[in-house]
């Protein structure tokens, strides 16, 4: 079932492309959705993609990863164990600004007359691209063009190469870069609970501030984090005609004024550096220096250093991870294949963008692309997001589950306030802390234990790092065993089986139950991978389990207790219907009326009370469903079908992290309408608007749920046991191939799915051994290419 919104720019505007996101003509009424698309990050610095003159926006934002500031979460009635500290990613200094003058006369977009124009996300260099030509009131005609890279190589660097040309006359130019901080954003007194609030008074404060030549250095720090942030831009500018420049430096300000004497056919070429830097230690004086060296480094480097790095980045990038759909019929490639290359690359290079550099953070629910959530991180990374960095960019998979191990002291004194033994994973955070001011959808989700051990189940198999298993993964795995053998109980009522009350599972709009099937079966799945691992570094390097017993005073009975909870535990089933109860009581409760709930009461938690929700079957987005999904081989295809049939109507799609799931589903049962139509609202969700939000920021989780949807849905991908198998379908346009690659173990595969055979190929390896359906098919540098037929089922 899908309500979404659907919203889609004329394509005329917007032209589909394999590699850019274009835009042709400038819409104010696409303002907001342009700025979160055209965005640029590298998973620590992140700006929207917001005209380099400093407006017209909606949400100017430029967001620093783990950057936030705290407030105190205020309720109306306290009670033992709330959160009691809100935190808030903050919208730092804007450094990218440039304006321009010509004769005096400003450039503006909204009120300018521009000949052509042309805008595009290029997301083969990695760059955000700009060309026009204004016409001014005087009737003189002006070439503006720009490049804006957020460096992956350089993690502190964001640069713009901007060049003026004035065409056929004489004119006195003014270009002024400057650097600002803005008053805070947030949604002030709007109702969406999705939204970030807003701070009423000043979030930066003050700390240094200073001018060297054309270097410009302001520091500011948050009142109660006590986060600092030293920010400095420094500019080249090369042109043959005579020119002038004056500098201006106060605490929230800094600019560089550039006069020009221009030339028709003479080009002013500005080259505009920034650096950030960010810390919660260091002083003023040092992070201001720290900024300088850096700033040093790159200026002496030039941008087309900084480019010809950047292109090399994405060129190894796309070589890992780049998904591609060909139309193989005798006709030109068609309109709708080439949209659906475009969203594919889309999606995939956003991913980037939000978790490329985010070393000793994680990735908030909307990447660097907006402030929505608060930028806080949730499960999102481990379920949607780490699958493809763990087969595509394994490092980055490995910085962001040692990321959560850095966060497990916060997660045990979590737990000890909630009154159990182990560990306890915050349901929403930027510092490791829990930040959920609503326990009933935030503190409930005790399956975030669960969801980040199978991440680090997922990534120790595919890329053989049993050293990061042993040194951290170990520790975690036996704190969230201890937390889900103190939380349920063998219950009587249940003939013995272990069963675990009072959490909420994914689907938010069913709230504090008992016996969430997707909770019980994960945490299942969490007792016996921490038994087997423990048990393993037992006897296989005793001197890593005496280090483990030390550090966690483990007793070996807990092993066993683990064991036997996952054996009795319980998961909630109807004989009647055949299918997994999503929850005890799910069949007891009022069926939603679908058929009188109007088209724009959707999202439901944006029109009824949550308790009017709760009472009623209605699903926000898939649990039972994704529970088949990631433990693919505990159910059996009729299994998948009678369920999926089951849920699939109950299911709203009002939340962007169903579709993804639900296409994967379809595709293994066989619906392959289904599988098509809810793949497209996936692919599309950020590109076209579905959800009608993309102006709050990208949906990160959903655009890795694209990549499962293409390689385990399409792709017919399985991973449960360690060793890779497929089962293709076939692509997701009629007369298309499929082709994707994987890196497994330090090897590269391809696999190449067309209309009746498919092509597994060892691009990079000595050896590697996989599975067509049931057939094992071996993989050699001497033989490194299989042709296997597909089924039709």
């Amino acid at each position: 079932m899908l309500h979404h919104k659907r919203l889609r720019p004329p394509s005329r505007d917007y032209p589909a492309d394999e590699w850019n996101v274009v835009e042709k003509t400038f819409r104010p009424d696409f303002l907001a959705q342009l700025e979160t698309m055209l965005a640029l990050g590298n998973g620590y610095i992140g700006l929207r993609g917001c005209p380099e003159e400093g407006g017209p926006n909606v949400e100017n934002g430029t967001f620093i990863n783990g950057f936030y500031e705290t407030w105190p979460i205020v309720y109306g009635e306290e009670a033992f164990g709330f959160a009691k500290i809100g935190q808030t990613i903050c919208n730092v200094t804007d450094s990218k600004i440039i304006k321009l003058f010509v004769d005096d006369e400003p450039f503006w977009l909204p009120n300018a007359h521009l000949l052509a124009y042309d805008r595009r996300l290029n997301m083969k260099a990695g760059t955000l691209d700009r060309t026009l030509l204004w016409e001014t009131p005087s009737g003189k005609q002006v070439s503006i063009t720009s490049r804006r890279l957020v460096s992956f190589v350089n993690r502190h660097v964001v640069a713009i190469s901007y060049c003026v040309t004035l065409v056929d006359a004489q004119a006195f130019v003014v270009v002024s870069s400057e650097m600002a901080t803005h008053k805070p954003i947030g949604r002030g007194d709007r109702d969406d609970p999705r939204l970030a609030r807003a701070f009423s008074g000043r979030v930066l404060h003050p700390q240094a501030s200073y001018a060297k030549d054309r270097r410009i250095v302001l520091c500011h720090a948050t009142e109660k984090s006590r986060h600092m942030l030293a920010c400095a831009t420094d500019h080249t500018l090369e042109s043959s005609c005579s020119h002038s420049y004056k500098v201006a430096c106060t605490p929230d300000f800094g600019q560089v004024a550039y006069t020009i004497d221009a030339k028709p056919g003479c080009p002013i070429q500005l080259t505009k550096y920034m650096v950030y830097h960010t810390s919660q230690t260091a002083s003023a004086e040092e992070l201001c220096g720290r900024a300088e060296w850096t700033m040093d480094r790159v200026v002496t480097q030039g941008f087309h250093q900084l480019l010809a790095s950047q292109e090399q980045y994405m060129g190894d990038f796309w070589r890992r991870s780049d998904v591609r759909i060909q139309d193989i019929s005798e006709q030109r490639a068609k309109r709708s294949t080439v949209e659906i290359q475009q969203a594919i690359r889309f999606n995939l290079f956003h991913i980037l963008q939000a978790s490329a550099r985010a070393e000793g953070a994680g990735v908030p629910a909307k990447g660097l692309t907006g402030h929505a959530y608060e930028g806080h991180y949730f499960w999102d990374t481990e379920i949607y997001v780490l699958p493809f960095l763990i087969y595509t960019s394994p490092r980055i998979a490995r910085n962001l589950l040692a990321f959560r191990y850095n966060m497990l002291p916060q997660a045990r004194a979590r737990a000890r306030e909630l009154g159990h033994r182990g560990a306890m994973y915050p349901w929403r955070t930027i510092s490791g802390e829990e930040a959920s001011a609503y326990y009933a959808a935030g503190t409930a989700q005790y399956h975030i234990n669960a969801d980040i051990m199978y991440a680090l189940r997922k990534y120790v198999q595919a890329s053989g790092d049993e050293v990061f298993l042993r040194k951290y993964g170990v520790e975690m795995l036996v704190e969230t065993a201890r937390l889900w053998l103190d939380l349920g109980f063998y219950s009587d009522a249940k003939g013995g089986r272990f069963c675990i009350n009072g959490v909420t599972g994914p689907d938010e709009y069913n709230a504090v139950v008992n016996n969430n099937a997707y909770t019980n079966l994960m945490a299942r799945e969490n007792l016996r991978y921490a038994a087997d691992v423990v048990e393993s570094l037992r006897t296989a390097e005793p001197d890593a389990y005496d280090e483990l017993v030390q550090k966690t005073a483990l007793d070996p009975s807990e092993v066993s207790a683990w064991i036997r909870a996952a054996e009795k535990m319980y998961v909630p089933f109807d004989e009647t219907l055949k299918v997994i109860l999503q929850d005890d009581n799910f069949l007891d409760r009022e069926p939603w009326d679908f058929r009188n709930t109007a088209p724009d009461h959707y999202p439901l938690l944006l029109f009824y009370h949550p308790l009017n929700i709760y009472r009623k079957q209605v699903i926000k987005q898939a649990d039972v469903v994704l529970a088949m999904f990631l433990l693919d081989d505990a159910f059996p295809s009729e299994v998948k079908k009678r369920n999926f049939d089951f849920y699939d109507p109950l299911t709203t799609g009002d939340s962007s992290l169903s579709s993804c799931v639900e296409a994967i589903i379809a595709a293994q049962v066989g619906d392959m309408d289904k599988a098509i139509r809810y793949g497209m609202a996936a692919l599309l969700m950020d590109l076209a608007d579905v959800g009608g939000n993309v102006k709050d920021g990208c949906h990160i989780a959903s655009m890795g749920g694209t990549w499962m949807m293409l390689t385990y849905g399409f792709g017919g991908m399985r991973d449960d046991d360690g060793t890779l198998s497929f089962w293709p379908r076939r692509a997701p346009e009629q007369n298309a191939i499929l082709r994707f690659p994987i890196t497994y173990r330090d090897q590269l595969l391809e696999v190449e799915i067309g209309l009746d055979k498919v092509e597994y190929a060892l691009r990079e390896g000595e050896r590697l051994v996989i599975r067509h359906e049931q057939q094992e098919v071996e993989l050699t540098r001497e033989h490194p290419v299989a042709v296997r037929p597909v089924s039709r089922r």
